[in-house]
């Protein structure tokens, strides 16, 4: 609950867009959070001179003019954290937009207030520790089934520690009832189901942890060339058209956190509303339930208050971490932080800040660090391990990766999955690039690999090897044609089309496809590449490479990522056999023929 600390004098002295300057803010504090006007407009305090405040306003400020009211609460902006969250769907400062659409319409209403999460719903409840035990911030009181697929652990707050005096039995509770009395040493403490947590303030842990599993996204191109670890940090730059939404919808679908915090940070609502519309219908393909049935989605697209924009990401953020709190893997999803960093720039000029490159405030580095830095493999301060996976989008005007957002993105993350412009023009999906991109996590997940698939670190090296020299060879190909080439090099430009068509393409549309397991991406991985290895020995031994690509095999092998699903290994290990087995007739043939 907020602390009601009216100021009578505290009113409006000027107006410009989203900032609003108050007199009579005496006392202040930074990121207060006010109510501005009749209407009780939802703002923030961002500096504070004398008695005037500026003050940083979350909703329309139409006819706001000087004069009208600001009333303190004396608190931070904080979001409500407990049963609920899961399948909701929240503004950037955690309105939920159902709940205004039942109340206002299809247009939200300004000064309009609805509580985060429903007060009135019972939920059950199923205590996990007696009375008169000792506790400690961070552990597990009971558990509550918020969805199919989420046991939702009601957490000591961070800041409780003492004696449980009492806790309440099984049975059906609102968020608001007492639960709980723990005896502190500054007195009783009454605990409900929810707490609230200041956006802008990281939630406490233990200790930070090596990433040392790689968060699987069933995107061939992603787990196998460039993995991301859970609790890693990723980049998708790309200009317009080059597949970054698309891209981060399949990996919100398939990722295999337990988790998944969805922010749409000043995209289009045609964008946002696709969202809103595919993943109720999605099914989990770990679960076999619906996918909202452990997603968060947060919307602020492109038309609304672009000062909502700017804290969407602390909200989503916020959340992840309370999930990460109860020992789950969490997955965070931007889109996109170059919005997000438009309403920086806009929101510094009009407090009148000095602007760095390209208008962006000089803070810009501070505040992609301070996003990007709240992700990461921890213990909790009950001693689980959690983790918070985020992948920002980044859309650098005309696809030009100098540009200020996208360089100062790459000092903060270690994964980079650059898309490319050409790319997406030939209808290659996902358009990431293979040279451009990179990943830092490879050696620190390669022992998990190693587990799953002892091949996968010198697939993965030989087959970057080959898509590396492939560039090189491109370059005498424009200026002289591909005829010159001896066949060892032919072969190359063969293979690694190969490996464009038949392993980095993939499409979102494929039944079979949407989804690559690991173990089926090593497999086609190594059909690929035995193929380049046998054949660049058989060239060598003299056998032409015309004879080698005429083999009826040749164009099943591109096919296959389509033909066999994940349930069907050991279909896709006979036709291994086979493609085998006609390379050994073909060399047979050609050995009897020298």
């Amino acid at each position: 609950m907020t602390t009601d600390v009216q100021t009578a004098e505290a009113h409006v002295v000027r107006v410009a867009g989203p900032i609003v300057h108050a007199a009579g803010m005496r006392g202040a504090g930074m990121y207060e959070v006010v109510e501005v006007g009749a209407m009780g407009l939802v703002g923030e305090v961002v500096r504070v001179a004398g008695d005037v405040a500026t003050i940083q306003v979350y909703e329309d400020t139409s006819m706001l003019s000087p004069g009208a009211p600001v009333r303190r609460t004396g608190a931070p902006l904080s979001v409500l954290l407990g049963p609920g969250l899961i399948g909701n769907i929240f503004d950037g400062i955690q309105r939920p937009l159902r709940g205004m659409q039942e109340r206002t319409g299809a247009w939200i209403a300004r000064g309009e207030k609805v509580p985060p999460l429903d007060t009135a719903k019972r939920w059950p409840f199923e205590p996990a520790l007696e009375a008169g035990v000792d506790v400690a911030p961070g552990q597990a009181l009971a558990e509550v089934v918020e969805s199919g697929l989420v046991h939702h652990r009601i957490l000591v707050p961070p800041d409780v520690r003492g004696r449980l005096a009492w806790i309440a039995p099984k049975g059906d509770y609102t968020i608001e009832e007492t639960i709980a009395k723990v005896e502190t040493p500054t007195g009783e403490r009454a605990l409900t189901m929810v707490q609230r947590w200041p956006v802008r303030t990281p939630r406490p842990i233990t200790e930070r942890l090596r990433v040392v599993r790689p968060l699987i996204t069933g995107q061939r191109v992603i787990d196998t060339f460039f993995p991301l670890g859970k609790g890693g940090t990723a980049a998708i730059p790309g200009g317009f058209g080059t597949g970054k939404t698309i891209t981060q919808h399949q990996l919100a679908k398939w990722s295999d956190a337990e988790i998944i915090v969805y922010i749409g940070c000043g995209e289009r609502g045609n964008e946002m509303t696709e969202v809103l519309r595919e993943f109720p219908e999605l099914v989990d393909p770990w679960a076999g339930r619906p996918l909202m049935e452990r997603t968060i989605l947060i919307a602020n697209t492109s038309n609304m208050p672009v000062a909502a924009r700017e804290v969407s990401i602390y909200t989503g953020i916020t959340l992840a971490e309370y999930y990460r709190d109860q020992g789950r893997s969490v997955a965070v999803f931007a889109d996109s932080t170059s919005r997000w960093a438009e309403a920086l720039r806009e929101l510094a000029a009009r407090l009148e800040e000095m602007p760095a490159e390209e208008g962006f405030p000089a803070t810009l580095p501070t505040r992609l660090a301070q996003f990007y830095e709240r992700g990461g493999a921890v213990r909790t301060l009950a001693g689980q391990e959690g983790s918070v996976s985020i992948v920002g989008a980044v859309s650098p005007p005309g696809g030009d990766f100098s540009e200020p957002v996208t360089q100062h993105t790459r000092r903060f993350i270690r994964c980079f999955w650059a898309l490319d412009t050409e790319l997406a023009n030939a209808r290659h999906y996902p358009s990431i690039h293979w040279l451009r991109s990179y990943s830092e996590y490879a050696d620190e997940v390669a022992a998990w690999w190693d587990e799953q698939a002892p091949e996968w670190r010198d697939l993965r090296a030989e087959a970057m090897a080959v898509l590396q020299r492939e560039d090189r060879l491109q370059q005498i190909v424009q200026l002289v044609g591909p005829d010159v080439l001896p066949d060892t090099q032919r072969l190359v430009l063969f293979v690694a089309e190969m490996l464009k068509d038949g392993f980095l393409t993939q499409s979102a549309f494929d039944e079979k496809d949407m989804y690559c397991a690991p173990k089926r991406q090593v497999a086609l991985l190594r059909l690929i590449m035995t193929i380049y290895r046998r054949g660049r020995d058989m060239i060598q031994r003299g056998a032409p490479l015309a004879e080698l690509r005429a083999l009826p095999c040749m164009a099943e092998v591109v096919r296959a990522k389509g033909a066999f699903g994940n349930d069907e290994m050991d279909a896709l290990a006979d036709f291994e056999a086979r493609v085998n087995a006609d390379l050994d007739a073909f060399e047979t043939k050609y050995a009897r023929r020298k």
